[in-house]
This record gives C-alpha cells, structure tokens and sequence, in this order.
C-alpha cells in the first residue's frame, strides 16, 4: 500500500511532483485543495470569503481525514495544511510524508511564473514578494521540518529537473516506479 503525502510552500512544486510521481508509481493523485474543491461544490477563495480561514481549515481538516485514508495514493496538500490543528501528527501516522524544501529563492521564481493565479501574492512586487515568502515560510517552516522525509527541491523549470526531484522523493523513501 502506497500513500504519499507532499507539503511545502506554495510554488515549491507539490502538484507538479506530486502527478509525475503518482504516474510512476501508478497511483491516484490528489490535489487537496482539488479535493476540497469537488466535495463542497465551491473554490477554495470562495470557501475562505464565505466561512472565513477558520471555516476553511476546518474544512480542510477534515477532507485532510478523508483522503488520507485512501489506499495508493500521492495527496499534494496546500501550503498551510500542516500548520493547523493535529494536521502534521496525523499525516505522519498516515503515510509517507515528505517536504519539498525550497529555497525562498526557488520559490520566489517558481511563484512569479505564477503569480496571477494565487490571490495571496496578486499586486505585490518582486520586493514585496520576496519579503512575503520569506515572512511566511519563516513561520510555516517548524511544522513542515516534522515531515517523515525532507527533499531539497531545484528550481524545475524543464522536464529533467522535475524528473530528478520526483527519483530524489522515491530514494528518499525507498520506493520504485512499477512503469
């Protein structure tokens, strides 16, 4: 049985890891916020302005509680999912955790390829990003270090750079691809 779970910050690369690893491995992908998103019939923006951030993380909580209990699987969960509650602890007894630890400079360039399509980072400039990121993770940080495995991640601007970092997250939990 195979249940992988991915954390890190936004932009460290969770989801795109995440689905090249599921392939490999020949398991389902989840994508918690996706998840999330198909269960409550709402996007997740829409959740945090209707229920506030509370509401959402204890919504996430406890979709967190139902896809964890999926056999052979890779969840991507969001950026501040292990912040919250028992979150950490429980993913730890689950499966496999594994943080992909990115510099705030990785993320800082992964993140502005992307920037429209994150409301957190919308009108903020490089400066301001830079500072975001590196305020952000300097918080979020002593939860995603009690993952059960942590890999550095490269910026993956092309296909081998995303392949090396998925065959770094399967050695660094002693699994092998059945393709």
């Amino acid at each position: 049985m195979i249940r992988i779970i991915l954390i890190g910050y936004m932009g460290a690369g969770k989801t795109t890891v995440g689905k090249e690893l599921a392939k490999r491995l020949g398991v389902t992908f989840y994508d918690l916020d996706w998840y999330i998103e198909t269960r409550m019939h709402k996007r997740v923006p829409d959740i945090f302005a209707e229920s506030g951030e509370e509401g959402f993380r204890d919504i996430e909580r406890r979709m967190l509680h139902e896809v964890a209990e999926f056999e052979n699987v890779v969840i991507s969960c969001g950026g501040g999912t292990p912040c919250f509650f028992d979150n950490m602890e429980y993913m730890n007894q689950q499966g496999d955790v594994v943080y992909l630890n990115a510099t705030p400079e990785v993320l800082f360039r992964h993140l502005k390829m992307g920037k429209g399509i994150r409301p957190l980072l919308l009108g903020k400039n490089d400066d301001e990003l830079q500072a975001f990121i590196r305020e952000q993770l300097s918080k979020r940080e002593e939860y995603y270090k009690k993952a059960n495995h942590i890999v550095d991640v490269p910026c993956m601007e092309d296909e081998d750079k995303i392949n090396d970092t998925v065959e770094k997250v399967m050695a660094e939990i002693n699994i092998t691809p059945v393709l």
